[in-house]
């Protein structure tokens, strides 16, 4: 059982779309796929344009620094890839200034408006939304309201990697949403989407930039339903499948489930004496701090076929992560927190008793 936050296990259906023959990206029928899965692309996002890309998720977040900023970029690091961005920063040599905090720790608004405030030099902002190292959210749609009250013309990048699919996400000032596709998608690594406002859309073909990750000339491609470069034809169509079954199922149910999982799990996680580690826990995956999560890891993935993440950095071997994205099965996720519980029992740390499938079951099924 694959509860990593990322890659997420593909589901038959999607596998079977993607098994077809293969065809070429220059044709009309590829186009007419190409349409319909932009199109639902744009609905999921809730934003007037997006695009594609043949890439990881760090791609779309490259093209988004080397695009959107124009003079000074402020990036937000509580975690891995809030670091990240500052890391594309300095390898393109574009000036930029980081809040650091804690990886269990959200940026606050009243810190980001200082910043913004004290450097009018300021035109770009990139933060997640989820930052999935430690498993947080971050404020984004208020730090984004109180920044755009500022200054209208600065850009709010959002990596959404661990986020859009997982909750619904008020674009209302945000630039651009990225994310991949191995996350709540459920598709293969390898193709990366972002979702732009208008106002985004203008800043880039005012300064066209790059070669590959020219978001102009990809905007510009992508309208007429094709790709300035060779398209991932297998994943878009993949892309297609996932977002047509989304979209009959109900967006809004998908968040709703997803976040009851994420409450459920950590309820049930708290209840047999785990720390959640985050804060501000995202809806994406459940984090735990114990010193024991390598064992505990091992255990679940030996005995009880649970794969499981563990942490990164200074965070290795201190804490475990469990996905909640995509179309995780409430059963799947009640077998997850009574192996964890049975993890404990046989490393002797404490007596099982069924309590962990017992408060997730009042959490996930209250109410119904």
């Amino acid at each position: 059982m694959l509860l990593t936050p990322g890659p997420t296990p593909v589901p038959e259906f999607v596998r079977k779309a993607m098994s077809d023959v293969t065809i070429h990206h220059r044709t009309e029928e590829f186009e007419a796929i190409f349409k319909n899965t932009r199109e639902l692309l744009l609905e999921l996002y809730g934003m007037p344009e997006a695009v594609m890309l043949a890439s990881s998720g760090t791609g779309a977040m490259e093209a988004c620094v080397t695009n959107l900023t124009h003079k000074k970029a402020l990036t937000i690091n509580s975690g891995k890839f809030g670091e990240r961005f500052g890391k594309i920063c300095a390898a393109f040599g574009i000036d930029y200034t980081e809040i650091k905090n804690e990886w269990n720790t959200p940026v606050s608004v009243e810190a980001v408006v200082e910043a913004v405030k004290n450097d009018s030099s300021i035109d770009a902002i990139f933060i997640q939304i989820c930052e999935s190292a430690g498993g947080l959210r971050h404020p984004v749609e208020q730090i984004a309201a109180e920044v755009k009250k500022i200054n209208k013309d600065i850009m709010i990048i959002a990596d959404g990697i661990t986020a859009v699919g997982v909750e619904k996400i008020d674009t209302t000032n945000l630039d651009a949403v990225v994310t991949g596709s191995q996350k709540a998608l459920m598709l293969p690594p390898g193709l990366a989407m972002i979702g732009f406002s208008n106002e985004a859309v203008a800043k880039i073909e005012s300064k066209p930039r790059g070669y590959y990750f020219n978001l102009a000339t990809e905007i510009k491609k992508q309208r007429t339903n094709t790709t300035a470069w060779t398209a991932a034809t297998t994943l878009i169509i993949g892309l297609g499948a996932i977002l047509e079954k989304l979209k009959a199922d109900g967006f809004e149910s998908l968040y709703t489930k997803t976040a009851l999982r994420a409450k459920a799990t950590q309820e049930a996680l708290k209840a047999i004496g785990f720390e959640i580690y985050p804060k501000t826990p995202a809806n994406a995956m459940t984090t735990v701090y114990t010193e024991q999560s390598s064992a505990i890891r091992k255990v679940l993935k030996n005995k009880y076929n649970v794969n499981i993440a563990g942490g990164q950095d200074h965070l290795a071997g201190k804490i475990f992560r469990i996905n909640h994205m995509g179309l995780v099965e409430d059963y799947e996720a009640a077998w997850a927190v009574n192996a964890v519980e049975l993890a404990l029992d046989d490393l002797g740390i404490r007596t099982f008793d069924g309590t962990a499938n017992k408060v997730f079951a009042s959490n996930m099924f209250k109410g119904n």
